[in-house]
Formats: C-alpha cells, structure tokens, sequence
C-alpha cells in the first residue's frame, strides 16, 4: 500500500485566493466544452490551430527551426516518413508539418478543458498500444514506477492511460498557474483520475518519497523550463535536458520508461512504453548523463514517428536556435504562409 505519510498538494496548488477575469472565463469555457460532443470540438481545435500559425509568426519560427534539426537527424539516420525526411530539404514538407504543430497543440488545449470528462474505460478503449509486453511489465505489475514523457502528443489521454493501467496512485509535477481558480481546477480534474498534483519548483523531494511510497510518477522532461539541464546530444546537438526523471531512478532503483500517447485518426490513440536500460554502476554524474542520453533517445525513437505533435518545438530546446535568445545555427528553409 502506499505510504500514508506522502505530503498532500501543497499550499499554492490549494490556496483558494481570488481568481481572475481571465480565470473566470477559462472556467467557464471549460464547462462548457466538456458538455459538448467532441468531433465538433474537434474539428474546431483544427480551425483554430490554422488561424493561430497564421497570427503567430514568431512562435511559427521556433518551432520551425526546431522541427527542421529533428528532421535533419532523422533523415540522417535513414528513418521517418517520406514527410518527414523531405522536410529536411524541402521547405513545403517543413512548412506542412509547422502547420501540423499548432493544429496538435490546439488540440492539447481541448483536451485540457475536457479532461474532467474522460472516462478511464472508456479513455482506454480508444488506445491502440504498440508494446503490449512493455505496457504489461511496466503497467500491469501493480508496483511503481517512472515515466518520462513530452510535450507531445494526447499527453492527458497518456496520463488518464497509465494511472488505469498501473492501478496505483500516481503523482506528478506542474507549472504553478497563477490564477487560483485554474489551480483548484487542475488539481480536482486530476485528481478524478487518480493523479496527486504538485507544483514543479522544489518538487523532488515528495516525488522521491512517492517513490518509497509505492506511488508512480511522471515528469515531462524534454524542456528545461527551470534552468539546470544536463546537455546530453539530442539530434546530434546539445541540449539541456532536465534529469529529474533519470535522477530518480538511480536512486529508488525504480524502473525509469518513456510513455508517448499519439493522436490518431477517428479521435483514436496510439500508446508506447519503452524502458530505458539502467546504466552499469558507477559514479553517479557518469550514470546520470549516460541514462539521461539514454532517455533522450527514445525520445528521439518518439519523434520519429510523427514530429508535428511535439509542441515543445514552440519553445528552445537547443541553445543556438532559440529565436531572439542566441545565435541561431544553421538557417531552416524559409517559406511564406500560405
């Protein structure tokens, strides 16, 4: 059984405060939306994806130089779609799969506002898993463990996903929302389905003690949103990768996978669990970085199959194509928004 003594959500996550207009507002769309049948939804989430590329230039730009080096690496490694691997010199391909992104990313914003409504039953029978045995080891033998994931893909559907399936508590780390009302909501949706919201800062220490607990957890760990990154080769160049997942496992000897639930079509999913093998003993700053690189490329493995749904290409992740931030690296093929 879990550990009893696994602190709560802490104060922040629960403060009741005042919320704000835009909170108000976000709520009520919120509401809304989960009442709504969800193929208009999402017909409408791709609409608005098109219009957002469009008002969105420098956000178009990121993630434009960022899905051009993925496709550079899996070009050079002989893998991806023929999208994919024309996208590396193809500036319409590169341009198609831009398009893709703020498509899949609105897509994520529904999800969010309609994950109160999920039914886990339900939520699973609409995923098509492509590593049974790993999904059978990882999730199905009722004790801990740690998945690393992506801003990538349905990664509500992959959340609501894993918690059925492991059939234990699962905790798991967040940006601090402003807004008090929207906090509330965060931690009560999730909260439906078994999933202990807590805030990311200063978060280690009670996801370690889940850990003890018997308690899963998974972080989202291809961003380094709060500094500190290890720089581990991704695609072939360094990025600062944060190494709280890999962190963990080497100190609870807790298996360590990385999860992707993948959008399909007919609003189906496609789920994946791959683990990450454990280093060989040794000093802990060389087993770090080694399983840390280790994570990095299965999710390399993960982008192969479908780049436009990684949304964390909106953000940096190398250092020299972080538009307005550093020198750029090499010069994407540039095309006009059509």
């Amino acid at each position: 059984m879990p550990d009893a003594t696994i602190p709560a959500p802490v104060t922040p996550l629960a403060d009741p405060g005042r919320p704000t207009l835009r909170g108000r507002l976000i709520l009520g769309v919120a509401w809304v939306v989960a009442r709504l049948p969800e193929r208009p939804l999402v017909a409408f989430a791709n609409a608005a994806g098109a219009v957002w590329y469009r008002v969105a230039p420098a956000t178009a730009a990121q993630a434009r130089a960022n899905l051009h080096r993925v496709c550079i690496g899996l070009d050079a490694q002989g893998r991806g779609s023929a999208l994919v691997r024309s996208a590396a010199t193809d500036p319409a391909a590169l341009e198609q799969l831009v398009r893709g992104l703020f498509r899949h990313a609105a897509r994520y914003y529904l999800e969010v506002l309609r994950a109160g409504r999920y039914e886990s039953a339900a939520m699973l029978g609409r995923i098509d898993i492509l590593t049974p045995d790993e999904v059978r080891e990882g999730l199905g033998g009722g004790h801990p463990v740690i998945l690393a994931g992506m801003h990538y893909g349905a990664i509500e559907v992959a959340t609501i996903a894993a918690r059925s399936l492991i059939g234990i508590d699962f905790m798991a780390p967040m940006e601090l929302v402003e807004d008090p009302a929207l906090r509330r909501w965060f931690v009560t949706t999730r909260s439906r389905v078994g999933v202990q919201i807590i805030p990311m800062k200063d978060a280690r220490r009670a996801l370690l003690r889940a850990l003890k607990g018997g308690i899963s957890v998974g972080l989202v760990s291809d961003r380094d949103i709060l500094g500190g990154g290890l720089m581990v080769p991704f695609f072939g160049h360094p990025a600062p990768i944060p190494p709280g997942a890999p962190l963990l496992a080497i100190e609870t000897g807790i298996p360590l996978y990385v999860a992707v639930a993948r959008r399909m079509d007919h609003l189906r999913y496609q789920g994946a669990l791959t683990l990450v093998p454990m280093p060989p003993p040794g000093p802990l700053r060389e087993r770090l970085t080694a399983l840390t690189e280790a994570m990095v490329r299965g999710f390399e493995d993960l982008l192969a199959e479908d780049p436009s749904q990684w949304w964390g290409a909106f953000h940096p992740i190398w250092p020299d194509l972080a538009i307005g931030t550093a020198k750029p690296g090499p010069k994407p093929p540039s095309q006009e928004a059509s």
